[in-house]
């Protein structure tokens, strides 16, 4: 078993792979700067016989910190959209692709509401998982 950088030499392989998986997601562009990490499974030496290859592609995950006190709802609905937008073309100018946001139960009927209003999609199509790195 061999595990080495990504090589463009590699991409027909992990194509076919990618294909036989049959997640009925298209195949990630991997020459976007967004991928981070690109690492091959061979084998053997050399990277023959590719079975396998870890990706990690760069994406944001959301935080919003708005005083709950201040203003009334409207005004801070109102700060809510500046600092909506203001995120949106920092991330788009950034080159981010995506950003993810997990709402606390205790508020994630109501202001995924909000969330909806604004473009933002609730993503139940794939399981996430978190693997803290410590």
């Amino acid at each position: 078993m061999e595990i080495r950088a990504y090589e463009e030499k590699d991409l027909e392989a992990l194509k076919a792979i990618h294909a036989r998986q049959g997640f009925g997601y298209e195949f990630p562009d991997l020459g976007n700067p967004l991928f981070l990490t690109k690492l091959v499974l061979g084998r053997e030496a050399g990277g023959k016989g590719i079975v396998g290859a870890s990706l990690l592609r760069l994406t944001a995950e959301a935080y919003l910190l708005l005083e709950p006190e201040a203003g009334t709802p409207r005004e801070r609905w109102q700060w809510l959209l500046g600092l909506h937008e203001a995120t949106r073309r920092e991330a788009l100018a950034r080159g981010l692709e995506d950003v993810h946001a997990w709402l606390p139960p205790a508020i994630a009927g109501k202001f995924g509401k909000r969330l909806t209003r604004l473009g933002w999609v609730r993503d139940d199509a794939w399981t996430p998982y978190c693997k803290r790195l410590v």
